[in-house]
């Protein structure tokens, strides 16, 4: 396992630990109460509250884990692996449609004609880098 590999599977955890930091310092600060004014408190119901607590953890981590491996939606990087039809021959700037809007486009290949299909590469701007789309 390279370094990297070992990295990415190490920051979900963190992004939870992270989460919970303020569910932590809580506890953290019922426990130190709880030591000062010296309550005793039934075996029993320390073990539902742990459990409890580890339920709310197991829980966030579910939740948060999967949205940090999905593919960003929105915004230029969500964007980047798109098709679009050329509405406006890209020799090398035009105007491409995705997605039902036109955009202006630079095409890294030399010439792309009127309806042909294209994939975004890469976004500056406003101007969408584009390829003739592989067939």
């Amino acid at each position: 396992m390279t370094g990297k590999q070992k990295s990415s599977g190490m920051k979900p955890w963190l992004v939870v630990f992270v989460a919970l930091l303020d569910e932590i310092a809580v506890v953290a600060l019922v426990i130190l109460l709880i030591w000062v004014f010296d309550v005793d408190i039934p075996l029993p119901a320390i073990i539902a509250i742990g459990v409890v607590l580890g339920a709310f953890a197991f829980i966030v981590h579910r939740a948060i884990v999967p949205s940090l491996r999905r593919k960003q939606a929105t915004g230029a990087e969500g964007m980047i692996g798109l098709s679009g039809e050329v509405t406006q021959e890209l020799a090398p700037k035009g105007v491409v449609r995705v997605g039902g809007e036109y955009w202006q486009a630079k095409c890294i290949d030399d010439r792309v004609e009127v309806g042909e299909d294209v994939e975004i590469t890469g976004i500056d701007r406003l101007v969408l880098e584009v390829k003739r789309k592989a067939v």
